[in-house]
C-alpha cells in the first residue's frame, strides 16, 4: 500500500548533488538540438522535483537546472548560427521535427525574441528554437535575455508542479491507506459480530436442552386384587 511513498522516500534520501547534477544534464541534454528528441529532461526534472520538499532543495534544483536549460539553448544556439539553414536538411531534423523547424522559423521571423522565451513551454520547439534562432541570425545579446528568462519562468513551474505531485501522491495514498484501513475494520466488525450471534444461539440452544430433558412415560398405577 505504500509503494509511492516508499519510491519518492528512496528519492529524497539519494545524495541531493547527484540527484540535481543528474536533472540539470538530462535538461542541457534535451535543450541542445537534436538530443530534446532523445533526452527525457522534462520527465527527468519532474522526478527530480519530487525530492524537492524544502526551500533549500528546491532553490538549489531550480537555479541548476535554470541554467543548464540556458547553456543548452545556447549550444543550440551556437550550432544554428554556425551551420545556418543546412541544420533543416540534417537527417535528424527531418525525421523528427521538419514542422517543427519551419515553424519555429517562420515564429521568429514574426515575434523575435518573445519567440525563444514562448517557445520554451512548447514540446519540440523548445529544442529546434534556439537553433533556428542562431540560424536566422538573430543577435545572441536579445536571445541570451529570453531565453534566460523562459529558462528561469520553465524550471519554477516544472519543479513547483513535481514537488506539489509529490506531496499529492503521499496525501492520496496515506487516504487510501486509511480509508483500506476503515473498511477492513468494518468487515472483521461484522464478521465478528456474526460468529458471536452464532455462537449465543448455539449457547442457548444447548442451555434449553439441557433445562428440559425429554420425559419419561409414567407406570400405571398397580390395585390390589
Amino acid at each position: 500500500m505504500a509503494l509511492v511513498t516508499d519510491i519518492l522516500d528512496w528519492l529524497q534520501a539519494l545524495p541531493q548533488p547527484g540527484l540535481v547534477a543528474a536533472a540539470g544534464g538530462l535538461v542541457l541534454a534535451e535543450c541542445t538540438i537534436g538530443l530534446g528528441f532523445i533526452a527525457p529532461g522534462e520527465s527527468g526534472l519532474l522526478i527530480a522535483a519530487t525530492t524537492a520538499t524544502s526551500v533549500p532543495r528546491f532553490l538549489t534544483l531550480w537555479a541548476v537546472v535554470t541554467v543548464c536549460a540556458a547553456l543548452g539553448d545556447s549550444i543550440g544556439y551556437a550550432l544554428g548560427r554556425k551551420f545556418g539553414p543546412r541544420l533543416r536538411e540534417t537527417k535528424l531534423i527531418r525525421k523528427y521535427g521538419l514542422d517543427a523547424w519551419d515553424k519555429a522559423t517562420g515564429v521568429l521571423e514574426r515575434r523575435g525574441a518573445w519567440a525563444v522565451f514562448f517557445a520554451r513551454f512548447l514540446p519540440v520547439l523548445r529544442t529546434l528554437t534556439p537553433a533556428a534562432a542562431g540560424a536566422s541570425n538573430l543577435p545572441f545579446r536579445k536571445f541570451l535575455p529570453a531565453t534566460a528568462a523562459g529558462a528561469l519562468c520553465w524550471s519554477l513551474v516544472h519543479i513547483s508542479l513535481g514537488a506539489a505531485l509529490g506531496e499529492a501522491a503521499k496525501q492520496v495514498e496515506s487516504a487510501m491507506k486509511t480509508g483500506f484501513l476503515v473498511v477492513a475494520a468494518l468487515v472483521i466488525g461484522v464478521l465478528v459480530f456474526f460468529l458471536l450471534r452464532m455462537k449465543k444461539r448455539k449457547a442457548l440452544g444447548v442451555t434449553a436442552s439441557a433445562a428440559s430433558p425429554d420425559e419419561q412415560p409414567e407406570e400405571p398405577a398397580r390395585t390390589g386384587s
